[in-house]
């Protein structure tokens, strides 16, 4: 294992770097955040394309989380990556963000034992390592509720498809013209199951002691990377992050032992979201000798333009990922270089299907005074 040393950096935020094959402007990077803007199958609305190219920006962008498979739909309306309307919806999309001038991400997101029956295209039961039901309710179509179901557990069988899914995905990630994928392994689904506590109670092979822990999201990168390369395969990972009930009460030996796993795989990087409870950048940041992105918002306040540039300041990070702040502002990047205000976000239509909230927030050169 190659192990990097914390120290002092003079990289900032306008800082240009070398991803892999990508040359990055800047060291901002949008994170990905669910929006529910696309059809019922899954392929993602024309108004994405904007979306995306509005942000292009920025030093890298990675998409909303896309379902690998219809067996890992966990919401109405969330895109997909499985048949070649996917493609040819997410191929305008790259189209788009390429023409101006920017690097996208797909981040596949399986959901697990996220979902509902009336939620999801093939009516299917969801499946995660455990018959463990998420808390609370879940969304289904017409603006409704349901309690959540209690999920299957997965078979063995079941596992070797889902990582087959995983690398097919990725396939059509490359196909659809993304710059390369992220496996999604945070904030609550399929991956972050199999790594934690309480969702994890298998005494096989994928559960029952830390190597049984760790092996699902060694064998996803595995699949993937295997599939489109290791240069274009990437992990983000939310060691101790309890959304969506999860519990994880001695995040620091799984983590360092998934980590140590990955580290000579030769990623392109590692997206780590940092929280109060775990210490997740000091712990991991000396193991990971690959370049890392840094989420220091999450569950919190928003990230600012400080607090990025601290991160980076103290070598705890290489790029660092903006969530809620390039909802609202198309234009972080040039917004955070005049110490322009920033807009609000319009919290009223995150999570409708439409332009409003979406691709209708001013850019600087026309925001009013105040911002």
């Amino acid at each position: 294992m190659s192990f990097y040393r914390l120290g002092m950096s003079n990289a900032d935020l306008f800082t240009p770097h070398s991803l892999g094959p990508l040359q990055l402007p800047n060291r901002m990077v949008m994170a990905p955040m669910t929006r529910f803007r696309a059809h019922e199958d899954g392929t993602p609305l024309p108004l994405v394309a904007d979306y995306y190219a509005q942000r292009a920006s920025a030093g890298l962008l990675i998409t909303e989380g896309i379902w690998p498979s219809r067996g890992g739909q966990s919401d109405w309306r969330l895109p997909g990556l499985e048949t070649q309307a996917h493609v040819a919806g997410w191929r305008k999309v790259t189209e788009a963000v390429h023409a101006a001038g920017g690097r996208i991400f797909a981040q596949l997101m399986h959901g697990g034992r996220k979902g509902h029956p009336l939620a999801r295209i093939d009516g299917s039961v969801p499946a995660g390592p455990s018959a463990v039901p998420e808390p609370g309710p879940v969304h289904i179509p017409g603006g409704r509720k349901a309690d959540s179901v209690v999920p299957r557990a997965m078979s063995l069988a079941d596992i070797r498809t889902v990582l087959d899914d995983y690398a097919e995905a990725a396939r059509h990630a490359i196909e659809a013209g993304f710059d390369g994928v992220e496996l999604h392994g945070a904030n609550s689904y399929l991956i972050h199951q199999f790594l934690a506590d309480n969702t994890n109670l298998r005494q096989d092979a994928y559960g029952g002691s830390v190597a049984g822990r760790i092996r699902f999201a060694v064998e996803a990168v595995e699949a993937v990377a295997g599939a489109i390369g290791a240069e274009r395969t990437a992990l983000r990972i939310s060691p101790g992050n309890p959304q969506f009930g999860m519990a994880e009460s001695d995040p620091a030996p799984v983590y360092r032992a998934l980590v140590d796993a990955i580290d000579s795989a030769g990623l392109v990087y590692l997206h780590l979201t940092d929280n109060a409870r775990y210490p997740a950048l000091d712990d991991l940041r000396p193991r990971w000798s690959g370049p890392l992105i840094a989420n220091v918002g999450e569950n919190g306040e928003a990230t600012t333009r400080e607090a990025g540039e601290k991160v980076l300041a103290d070598g705890r990070a290489d790029l660092v990922s903006y969530g809620r702040a390039f909802i609202a502002n198309p234009d972080l990047p040039r917004r955070f270089a005049a110490g322009a205000p920033l807009n609000t976000i319009d919290e009223r239509h995150l999570y409708t299907y439409g332009a409003e909230g979406y691709t209708d927030y001013p850019l600087m050169s026309a925001a009013p005074s105040g911002g």
